[in-house]
């Protein structure tokens, strides 16, 4: 069964862009256009991994995903990877990044530096449950 990745971006062409580079890899891929509210989507869907925007719609949607994940028994190991191109925000909270384990890549990304974020956070996932 391949390894089941979850790309949340607002943008219809970096949505394509990530199934066509993910696919390419030998990844399930499910794409949403909007910021999951609702933690049990994410839950009904299993994840291996989430890469997932910052800022949708010109809010902070993908900060507060990412909060909900990491404060749910259910999803809380579910590795992330924050792709974004909101390099200031992101600065910012890099501390709690860190510390939940949480991946980065800024847009515009080069796709080694992408596929090594998700290789990585797939990685310390594995060495995480042994």
């Amino acid at each position: 069964m391949p390894t089941r990745i979850m790309v949340v971006d607002d943008t219809q062409e970096i949505l394509e862009l990530f199934r066509e580079i993910l696919t390419d890899e030998g990844f399930e891929v499910l794409l949403y256009s909007y910021g999951i509210q609702d933690m049990s989507e994410v839950e009904r869907a299993k994840p291996d991994l989430i890469i997932l925007d910052h800022i949708m719609g010109g809010e902070a949607v993908g900060w507060q995903m990412l909060q909900k994940l990491k404060m749910r028994r259910s999803t809380a190991n579910i590795p992330v990877v924050v792709c974004t191109a909101a390099v200031k925000a992101v600065q910012e909270m890099e501390g709690y990044l860190k510390a939940k384990g949480v991946g980065l890549v800024l847009k515009p990304f080069d796709i080694e530096d992408l596929l090594e974020a998700v290789a990585l956070a797939l990685r310390n996932r594995e060495q995480a449950s042994t």
